[in-house]
């Protein structure tokens, strides 16, 4: 698993986070003060990096938890079709298919930046 453990504290706006087993980008991030007979907690709303859903949790700042090791990769565009294009990997040479957001326009040897984690692709 690509994935590292870290303490809530740590955590900021901007940072990717595991919310429901699902890699998260965080939105936002507020804390509250100690309590009588506890610690601070932290109030984490996120949205999903692949499937855009807004999920959000709440954790003591000294828990630990899992922030998803995403790598930022560059790519080129062999080929399109049907709503779904080849991109080479600029580092490895290894070819993919990745589905093509509607709103893009991307057509063949336009230079692409993507995010890949676990088997899963997106455009940046």
């Amino acid at each position: 698993m690509a994935r590292e453990q870290t303490e809530v504290r740590e955590l900021q706006e901007g940072n990717y986070v595991m919310i429901e087993d699902v890699p998260s980008k965080i939105t936002a991030y507020s804390t509250s003060k100690p309590g009588k007979h506890g610690s601070a907690k932290a109030r984490i709303e996120g949205t999903g990096v692949f499937d855009g859903q807004k999920r959000n949790f709440t954790q003591p700042v000294d828990a630990k938890v899992w922030v998803p090791i995403i790598e930022r990769k560059q790519g080129q565009v062999v080929s399109t079709s049907g709503g779904e294009m080849q991109v080479m990997d600029l580092e490895t040479y290894e070819t993919i298919t990745m589905r093509i957001p509607g709103s893009e326009d991307i057509s063949a040897d336009d230079e692409i930046e993507y995010l890949e984690y676990e088997g899963q692709r997106k455009l940046v």
